[in-house]
């Protein structure tokens, strides 16, 4: 995995939510498409022309973090909807999801045993 995309109908609004949610600026930004460097990964944003009123919730992307709890009350304070408080999976792995404004699903994980290959 390299890159996750979210369609969002308004991409100027997308873009500034994002820079919140994940205290960075995008490396590109063009009318058709953002995208930001998360830990190595790429977060794009697509303008979606047809906003679809339910997104799918069978696909769930996890973005690795080191504080979940603080992040994911960074996210609900910025607007996301709650999908899943942080829970304990095993361990010491934690997982939690929010809703972003346009009802993309995101998902935040602490696994500190997960360590990035070169």
């Amino acid at each position: 995995m390299r890159t996750t995309v979210y369609k969002v109908p308004n991409l100027a609004e997308a873009k500034e939510w994002y820079s919140k949610a994940f205290l960075t600026k995008p490396y590109f930004d063009e009318p058709f498409y953002v995208g930001f460097n998360i830990g190595g990964y790429e977060l794009g944003l697509l303008p979606e022309e047809n906003p679809v009123i339910e997104k799918t919730k069978s696909l769930l992307v996890y973005w690795g973090v080191n504080e979940i709890e603080k992040v994911y009350n960074h996210l609900i304070t910025i607007g996301a909807l709650e999908y899943e408080k942080p829970t304990n999976v095993g361990g010491d792995l934690m997982v939690a999801s929010v809703i972003d404004p346009w009802g993309n699903v995101i998902g935040v994980v602490y696994n500190p045993a997960f360590k990035l290959e070169e």
